[in-house]
């Protein structure tokens, strides 16, 4: 119980009781933990969408879904690919491209990073919409659990780039254990409403595992190559760019047929 009041506590910016010290080693570990907090974020966004449907136009609902996506997680993520991408762009030695990341201030491409994942969001919310709700449902629910599902899983691969941070934290105590744990409470979240949806919910999901997967391996790879390793700012733009793939994956045509199968 401990291990998931961690978790929520450094995902979402809800108030959490009952965790008054923490170890480097149960912060890490929490990380096996991180598809249950998406269980949350995922049943909320769905009932929000579902609320404010009845009173708004798509457009205003995907806006404010979205700031709700921002306000859970107070930004953390967002700053992360702002951070990440500030970094990327500079043409100067790994050192002080870690240097860079870890500065608070905020270039011209991190700006342009975080203004194109929000409005890519927008854009794709907004498609699925006017397709069907029930795929926007889908899409609404997925999408933190498999966006969190890469972060454990780029944790996992990746190495840690410096010695400090929260980063370094969640790469060292992030462990087979915790992996196999993560992708077994994804799974079962994920397929639980099959005796409800039926057995072609079956392919979209594994499909949308696998995804994400191979995702966080390659930007694990191209994150490493960049900055000798992973960092908690790229972990964050794991999460991101996962999440806008498969929103705009989600929102074209061959993936709202796929996603069909997945109708809440």
């Amino acid at each position: 119980m401990k291990r998931l009041l961690i978790a929520f506590q450094f995902l979402t910016v809800l108030p959490v009781r009952g965790v008054s010290s923490v170890s480097e080693e149960e912060l890490g570990r929490a990380s096996a933990l991180f598809p249950v907090v998406a269980l949350f974020e995922g049943a909320l966004l769905t009932a929000t969408a579902s609320l404010l449907l009845r009173a708004f136009t798509p457009g205003v609902t995907s806006g404010v879904l979205i700031l709700l996506m921002v306000m859970l997680n107070g930004g953390l993520h967002l700053d992360g690919l702002s951070d990440t991408f500030d970094a990327l762009a500079s043409r100067t030695d790994r050192d002080k491209r870690l240097a860079i990341m870890k500065d608070g201030r905020v270039g011209p491409l991190g700006v342009t990073a975080t203004v194109m994942a929000i409005l890519l969001k927008l854009l794709a919310l907004n498609a699925l919409a006017a397709r069907s709700t029930s795929l926007l449902y889908s899409a609404l629910f997925l999408t933190p659990l498999l966006s969190r599902w890469g972060m454990v899983s780029a944790a996992f691969h990746g190495r840690a780039a410096r010695g400090d941070g929260l980063g370094s934290i969640f790469i060292r105590a992030t462990g087979l254990k915790e992996l196999v744990t993560a992708l077994l409470f994804t799974l079962l979240i994920a397929l639980s409403g099959l005796w409800v949806l039926g057995r072609d919910a079956l392919l979209p999901v594994l499909l949308s595992l696998a995804f994400f997967y191979t995702l966080s391996l390659l930007l694990v790879w191209l994150f490493s190559r960049h900055f000798g390793g992973m960092t908690g700012d790229t972990l964050g733009a794991v999460n991101e760019v996962g999440a806008v793939m498969f929103l705009l994956i989600s929102s074209s045509t061959g993936g709202s047929r796929l996603l069909n199968g997945l109708n809440l």
